[in-house]
């Protein structure tokens, strides 16, 4: 003859066919625990699946970048494009010195209509002359140069006045990213489409002629 289960606060006896309520409960308890973290496993795909994905940011998808956080004369990197793009804030006296440079570079006046947006064939090759913004990719064979802004280094000589060396063969680029003369990079740094949404908020990969 089976055992009868009787409810109470603890355990209904101690035979065979009697039942811990204790145990019951601790094992219901762990069976929805596991059950709450097994949904939220299934949802951390759902959810990652919902961010922007690798593919579409090589793709090409715009970049935003809040230039008011960046320091004067300090250089800020993104990513465009799987590409390293350069945000540089320059100063009164890194805009002072472009003109003077003018002599010694290849394409001063960015004639190479490839290499820049039309709103960016200017001496500062740039939307406001404040912020440059380069694809930070020498155009000789596509190393990555070295953000140069001290003035007069000893390795570098008396004529420099802040810019872009690239380690790999010697190519020199001033502050705008244009390619100095006797170097190996045939063009000016690349600068990308861009727009401000703001005062203090650009676009990187997308300008007003997209729109």
């Amino acid at each position: 003859m089976s055992s009868t289960v009787g409810v109470n606060e603890t355990t209904t006896g101690k035979g065979e066919g009697s039942v811990d309520l204790k145990k019951r409960r601790f094992l219901i308890a762990a069976t929805s625990a596991l059950g709450a973290a097994g949904a939220a496993a299934l949802a951390v795909p759902f959810i990652t699946s919902m961010s922007p994905s690798e593919r579409a940011k090589a793709a090409g998808a715009p970049v935003e970048v809040n230039v008011s956080k960046i320091e004067p004369g300090a250089l800020l990197r993104v990513e465009w494009r799987g590409k390293p793009v350069w945000v540089v804030h320059r100063t009164k006296e890194m805009l002072d010195a472009l003109e003077s440079l003018e002599p010694l570079l290849r394409d001063p006046n960015s004639d190479n209509k490839d290499q820049q947006p039309d709103y960016a064939r200017n001496r500062y090759r740039s939307i406001k002359p404040e912020y440059s913004i380069l694809v930070g990719i020498c155009t000789h064979l596509g190393c990555s140069p070295t953000y140069r802004p001290e003035v007069a280094p000893a390795d570098l000589g008396p004529e420099w006045k802040g810019g872009y060396y690239c380690p790999c063969h010697g190519s020199r680029y001033d502050m705008a990213g244009r390619v100095y003369k006797n170097v190996p990079a045939p063009t000016n740094l690349k600068v990308p489409p861009h727009m401000y949404l703001s005062e203090t908020v650009v676009l990187i990969g997308r300008d007003e002629e997209a729109v």
